[in-house]
């Protein structure tokens, strides 16, 4: 028998208040969830998409023109980050000399909260084509659990 456990769901309570205010702007946390922070308003980096299959969740990020050597991937408390640093490609190029300046540059940390627990041992990340791909397997205690009717 499941044993009840309140402070789980004041956390998972927590984690939907969260997600209903996170477009809206109304909290707030350090620049851990926004990236290249000059100019008129920092954005997130990178973009990301986040999708779930039977037994994993996979997280796609855009990140085009980013050494994969210099990619980080971290994991804790259901929160994946992935960080690095995408580098001028004109280095030697003074910024005033620009007319137009749309590809930013700089280090980024991009943090997402993941739905339910994840094996951190079985995660693998893949990066190809300017797309990191993370695997990540559901942990057991969070995968649906098939429970048989005995009909008496």
């Amino acid at each position: 028998m499941a044993q009840w456990n309140p402070f789980e769901e004041m956390e998972m309570l927590r984690r939907e208040v969260d997600k209903a205010f996170e477009g809206f702007g109304g909290r707030q946390e350090p620049s851990r969830r926004v990236a290249f922070l000059p100019g008129s308003s920092p954005r997130r980096y990178p973009l990301v998409n986040l999708f779930d299959e039977k037994e994993k969740f996979y997280v796609e990020a855009l990140t085009p023109g980013i050494d994969p050597e210099s990619l980080n991937v971290d994991i804790m408390h259901n929160r994946l980050t992935l960080s690095g640093e995408k580098i001028r490609i004109t280095p030697d190029v003074k910024p005033e000399a620009f007319h137009r300046s749309e590809r930013a540059s700089g280090k980024f940390v991009r943090t997402v909260e993941l739905p339910v627990e994840v094996d951190e041992q079985g995660i693998r990340a893949e990066y190809k084509n300017g797309v990191l791909l993370v695997s990540l397997p559901k942990a057991e205690k969070a995968k649906p659990k098939q429970i048989s009717v005995k009909v008496a």
